[in-house]
């Protein structure tokens, strides 16, 4: 059973690999689909994002969130700061979804998480979480990254967010999903 969905924002849903901010980020069409397909299956659906121009003053943390629960997320995990803060939540540190599993009551070894990025990848094998790799957004240049993410094993690498769900809703829903040996 799958127990919660969770999805970068940039370069997975929409935008591009770089950051937009909220009011010109425009959701990619099938991520529209996608979105409505996961929550069909009344499947929890969360966000989570790093957004370092928060703590750069360009942008409201607030802003980002609006946006995010009306595009259909049950709840969004945001860090909001800058590599050098050295946080503990900024990705690829599991603690966005650590807290999302603390939160929901939800076993990371049951969720899966899409993203475009290495950090996204490496954040869920670290916390337990199955991973989807995209190859929107910056996709490409993870899967010419590999070193950044050699120990990390994805479910799957789909050319787009739509065809990750599918992926999910035809293979790994009729499986069990196995609990990773570093389930937390």
């Amino acid at each position: 059973m799958i127990e919660a969905i969770f999805l970068d924002r940039d370069g997975t849903i929409g935008g591009s690999n770089k950051i937009e901010y909220p009011g010109d980020f425009q959701l990619f069409p099938q991520a529209k689909q996608a979105i409505r397909e996961i929550k069909k299956q009344n499947i929890p659906l969360f966000s989570f994002t790093n957004q370092p121009d928060i703590a750069k003053g360009k942008v409201k943390k607030s802003q980002f969130i609006s946006e995010l629960l009306a595009f259909g997320f049950d709840d969004v995990y945001l860090c909001p700061h800058e590599d050098s803060d050295g946080c503990s939540c900024r990705k690829p540190k599991p603690d966005m979804l650590l807290k999302a599993a603390a939160e929901h009551s939800l076993n990371l070894a049951n969720c899966i998480l899409i993203g475009d990025r290495w950090k996204d990848l490496v954040a869920a094998s670290a916390a337990g979480a199955q991973c989807i790799l995209v190859l929107t957004g910056a996709g490409h240049d993870t899967l010419n990254e590999r070193e950044k993410w050699a120990d990390v094993q994805t479910a799957f690498i789909a050319s787009n967010i739509q065809e990750a769900v599918e992926f999910i809703f035809t293979s790994l829903i009729p499986q069990p999903i196995l609990p990773h040996s570093h389930t937390r």
